[in-house]
């Protein structure tokens, strides 16, 4: 069956949450919104691509940074109304260039940061 993106279950804004998950680890790298556009788009090039809510525009991750997403295998969550983006991650995914965006942990009512910068 072939896939249409218009069959998944966006928001009222036309978004979809993208978690972003290391295809070789496991380990789960962000989050991010997709629209329509942006799932073909990363389909058809391989590079994973979102939609970035401040700026209203098209975010292909690490064009600008260096630090790219190729896609290795997108699913779909049973109610249609999220993605899994197992990805093979260049450098950091995480804006404060570390490896993952959940670098801390609540652990007894205190946040703990698990992992330093990317040097």
């Amino acid at each position: 069956m072939r896939f249409d993106a218009s069959t998944l279950n966006y928001d009222e804004k036309g978004l979809i949450p993208a978690i972003a998950q290391d295809a070789d680890t496991g380990e789960v790298l962000m989050m991010a919104w997709m629209n329509a556009a942006s799932v073909d788009m990363t389909l058809e090039t391989g590079k994973v691509t979102y939609w970035s809510r401040s700026r209203q525009s098209f975010w292909i991750k690490g064009e600008t940074s260096g630090h790219l997403q190729s896609l290795v295998e997108m699913r779909v969550d049973c109610d249609r109304d999220c993605l899994l983006i197992q990805v093979r991650q260049t450098g950091p995914a995480c804006h404060t260039n570390r490896r993952s965006c959940f670098y801390t942990a609540l652990r007894d009512g205190e946040e703990v940061e698990l992992m330093q910068p990317m040097v």
